[in-house]
């Protein structure tokens, strides 16, 4: 978190309000001359630069019928971590328990799979389409606590409207 203002008032400082960023999500996924990995991927680039705090955005997704997830789309440093067992990780962990995870201090989780030596908190939200959990925005942020409810409820809502696209 930085401190705007002073040491008394402090406030979390994302360049753009999270609402003002949903007709940018919306825009990017209604393109449909693109395909949707490429729109996935616009819609990290536009998490991963307009909120200070998002370090790494991307969208993982079930490996058909294997208990993996596949990274099909991402914004920020590249990772070796492209494939994921189920169960592992807060990815993996996630994939099974069709929950979200907000994980304020990654060193304190044993099951943790570091991508990035500067991560320090992570969140994970799962992606349903038509009820099923296919997939996740997976979030790393270098600071600590770094997820509000406030981005917790927003990126339900980003996973809502990519639901919409991949819906059959």
């Amino acid at each position: 978190m930085k401190c705007l203002y002073n040491k008394y008032f402090c406030f979390k400082s994302n360049i753009m309000n999270l609402e003002d960023l949903k007709p940018d999500v919306e825009n990017i996924l209604s393109k449909q001359n693109l395909d949707i990995n490429h729109r996935l991927t616009e819609v990290c680039d536009l998490l991963q630069t307009k909120v200070d705090t998002y370090d790494w955005v991307g969208f993982y997704f079930k490996n058909g019928d294997k208990r993996e997830l596949i990274l099909k789309a991402f914004a920020g440093e590249p990772t070796e971590h492209t494939t994921i067992p189920f169960g592992k990780g807060i990815c993996g962990q996630v994939a099974e328990s069709n929950q979200n995870f907000v994980v304020d201090d990654v060193s304190a989780q044993n099951n943790y799979i570091s991508c990035n030596i500067n991560v320090k908190s992570e969140v994970v939200i799962p992606l349903f389409v038509n009820g099923e959990n296919i997939g996740q925005i997976d979030i790393d942020s270098n600071t600590k606590k770094a997820f509000s409810k406030e981005d917790e409820n927003f990126l339900v809502w980003v996973n809502a409207q990519v639901s919409k696209q991949l819906e059959i």
